[in-house]
């Protein structure tokens, strides 16, 4: 059995860390563990071989429910209105068409094991992409690394990262892209897109940020990786938070207060869709701006010539 370095949060073996506990610490060499299901718990007891006991009860995950968050159901121009109030960068935004959990592409695959994930998924990657690339990624580089994963995120490979943007414009055009004109002619006045809204800033001041996805403690970190080959993180204005956790929504929830809120919702209403893209497109903000290359250039004249 290891124990958590108090230094780092890794698991290590005992013998590399006792000094960093007092004396009289010690670790188990083995334990007994038995488990209980409920359906909606795993409760879980053990007793070591010293005579050590303990229990504790896992809630399941809820990831895959409805977002519980009360959203903000406002109009265009109030949305407009509104973020105009807010200053500097300390707020980021992700847009969504529809206002499901917050969750990572790779926990939507029913995956958890984050030792294969780097294990085997990335190091298959890494091989196979590296003929594709200008630049050879050395992994080794935690600046590399983090660039890497963002790359193969923004082509549609599943990892444990979640885009976010620090413009609300950017996350409105997310919000609304893909939503065809059928689907805004049959929407419903109750239909709606979603913003979240993460006070990103608040945040990183009051929790340490973890960016190693193996370190066992539960976290949620904003990370702010370089664009090596990555043509769209500039103009997106992206940035992504990394994660072990399936359901985010309720792991930040644990750390708010009423005096304290880090993530909100606004929801603005489908059958805005022809509005606002027509304005964001006023602002330059496009398929083809956002995404450099032939694919968005033809989905924006797509968006041009049929969807508006």
């Amino acid at each position: 059995m290891k124990a958590i370095n108090p230094s780092n949060g890794f698991l290590e073996p005992w013998n590399n860390i006792k000094q960093l506990y007092s004396e009289d610490a010690f670790v188990s060499d083995y334990a007994d563990v038995h488990g209980a299901c409920t359906g909606e718990t795993l409760t879980l007891t053990w007793t070591s071989e010293r005579g050590a006991s303990g229990s504790c009860t896992l809630p399941r995950s809820q990831a895959d429910q409805p977002s519980n968050l009360v959203p903000r159901g406002i109009d265009w121009d109030t949305y407009k209105a509104d973020i105009s109030s807010l200053k500097g960068s300390s707020f980021i935004f992700r847009g969504q068409n529809k206002p499901s959990r917050l969750r990572t592409s790779f926990h939507r695959t029913g995956r958890a094991d984050l030792e294969r994930f780097l294990n085997e998924d990335i190091q298959s990657l890494h091989r196979h992409l590296s003929s594709r690339t200008k630049h050879v990624f050395n992994l080794e580089v935690p600046n590399e690394n983090g660039a890497f994963f963002n790359l193969v995120q923004h082509h549609g490979y599943p990892t444990p990262l979640l885009d976010w943007t620090y413009s609300p414009y950017v996350a409105a055009f997310f919000a609304y892209r893909g939503l065809s004109k059928e689907q805004v002619e049959k929407a419903l006045p109750t239909d709606n897109v979603r913003i979240y809204v993460f006070n990103q800033g608040l945040w990183k001041s009051d929790l340490k940020p973890i960016t190693n996805l193996l370190n066992p403690i539960p976290h949620l970190s904003v990370g702010e990786f370089m664009a090596i080959e990555n043509e769209r993180m500039i103009p997106q204005q992206a940035t992504s938070t990394v994660t072990n956790i399936d359901d985010i929504e309720s792991y930040i929830k644990s750390f708010e207060s009423p005096a304290k809120t880090y993530l909100s919702a606004i929801d603005l209403p489908v059958r805005d869709r022809d509005k606002v893209i027509q304005e964001l497109r006023y602002m330059g903000i496009t398929a083809g701006s956002m995404f450099p290359g032939l694919d968005g250039a033809c989905e924006e004249l797509k968006e041009r010539n049929f969807e508006i």
